[in-house]
């Protein structure tokens, strides 16, 4: 019986690693918490700052895309921390591709608004799949999740699923903003000078192709 036990526990550990380490393994920062390395920031530069461990973006609009990889992302698992302040809006893009000017055309736009005017709120798959009500709160840190895999997009809120879409197999790209998996990189946006939002922990795990 001794024998066994020692058999299973060396098992175990020749097994991998906790659950807890299998749930983490794969993922890597896009964001050291200090600089805008592996980041470039279009038109107005100036709307981007780091301060106290976050991506700050606060100015006329501009849009920071992650730049530190050269193998585009296709599928994927996404995730960063989020704090906007009242009135704020801010988006995430992902599939896209850097822009000088301009809202971004390529790729598809995560929401980043919970009581700014626009209807279409946090965790909307922009002008395909709208949130109204997400789970979150201003000046409050939450999560925002971006899976694609194949055809399909989900993206949470705290963890809680807003939109799980899948791309029809007739699904063709739109002429100003193409909104269609492909695959391609990150960007955040700022919206507008009242809009004032925060963002950290930034971080990526790439699944098969």
């Amino acid at each position: 019986m001794k024998n066994l036990v020692c058999l299973t526990a060396l098992a175990l550990c020749v097994s991998g690693a906790s659950a807890e380490d299998k749930k983490d393994a794969g993922w890597i920062s896009l964001f050291d918490g200090k600089s805008l390395d592996g980041w470039k920031a279009s038109e107005n530069k100036a709307s981007w700052k780091v301060t106290d461990g976050a991506l700050v973006c606060q100015g006329t609009r501009s849009h920071l895309f992650y730049m530190g990889d050269d193998k585009p992302f296709k599928n994927f698992e996404f995730q960063t921390e989020v704090m906007t302040t009242p009135g704020s809006n801010a988006g995430i893009y992902f599939h896209t591709k850097y822009q000088e000017t301009g809202w971004p055309k390529y790729g598809f736009e995560a929401q980043v608004n919970i009581t700014h005017g626009d209807a279409k709120k946090s965790g909307s798959l922009y002008g395909v799949v709208n949130v109204a009500n997400p789970p979150a709160k201003d000046n409050e840190w939450h999560t925002e999740y971006i899976k694609v895999e194949g055809k399909r997009i989900i993206i949470k809120i705290n963890d809680k699923v807003v939109v799980d879409y899948t791309e029809p197999k007739d699904h063709k790209p739109g002429k100003d903003f193409t909104r269609a998996i492909d695959q391609g990189t990150f960007a955040f946006q700022a919206h507008d000078p009242k809009s004032k939002v925060h963002f950290r922990n930034v971080k990526v795990r790439r699944l098969a192709d």
